[in-house]
């Protein structure tokens, strides 16, 4: 997919797609809306140490660099698990701002982010493991039976960009998948979203949403 690079409203940046006609981040500021729905929502919601994390769309890294920057301040230990099927290049990873907004003296970090090895687990910090899984949403049954997460990032685009990450199907994976009390947050407050984790077993609530836009859910196991 063709990529352009645009700047959101908060200075930081974000990617275009024309293909689809969509934007990896919220126009009205990447980094806010990261913090605000994955972050406060969804790791801060988790009392564990130890926390095994799933995103559903690394994109441009965003949300992996938030969390592993939390983790420094937390004391938190995160296993950080993230499917992508079409990753971004070193070269436009070298060009986000993330790390000049946040913290200089992280930019190692973030590239290592992206330019470490994929299907396999990797020790950025002593606190923060990575493990990027190259694949769709449709391969989460081969997940070893047993795996349970406490946090998930659902960071897909738009349900009318791609319908087919948003079914009763994958959800009810998510669930069968996820530790009792575990969280997962998503931008998208849709209706159909709602009800889809509620059928699945989650308890759903609509939260106030992040600067341009009015709702965001957050579904607790």
């Amino acid at each position: 997919m063709q990529h352009i690079l645009k700047t959101t409203e908060d200075g930081s940046h974000t990617l275009y797609v024309p293909e689809l006609d969509e934007h990896y981040h919220s126009t009205h500021g990447a980094i806010q809306e990261s913090l605000h729905v994955y972050l406060e929502a969804g790791l801060h919601h988790c009392d564990k140490s130890e926390i095994n994390l799933l995103e559903i769309g690394f994109g441009t890294g965003l949300n992996a660099f938030l969390t592993l920057l939390d983790t420094e301040k937390s004391g938190k230990t995160v296993k950080y698990t993230t499917l992508e099927r079409y990753p971004v290049s070193i070269t436009e990873a070298k060009m986000f701002n993330y790390s000049k907004l946040l913290d200089p003296s992280q930019e190692v970090k973030f590239i290592q982010l992206h330019s470490s090895p994929w299907e396999e687990w990797v020790e950025i910090t002593p606190d923060f493991h990575l493990k990027k899984l190259q694949m769709d949403i449709k391969g989460l049954d081969k997940f070893q039976q047993g795996t349970a997460f406490d946090v998930i990032y659902y960071d897909a685009f738009a349900p009318e960009k791609q319908p087919g990450m948003w079914t009763q199907e994958i959800f009810s994976q998510l669930y069968t998948l996820s530790n009792q009390g575990a969280v997962l947050t998503t931008y998208c407050a849709k209706g159909a979203v709602r009800r889809i984790l509620q059928s699945a077993g989650y308890r759903v609530e609509r939260l106030p949403g992040p600067p341009g836009k009015r709702e965001i859910l957050q579904a607790v196991k």
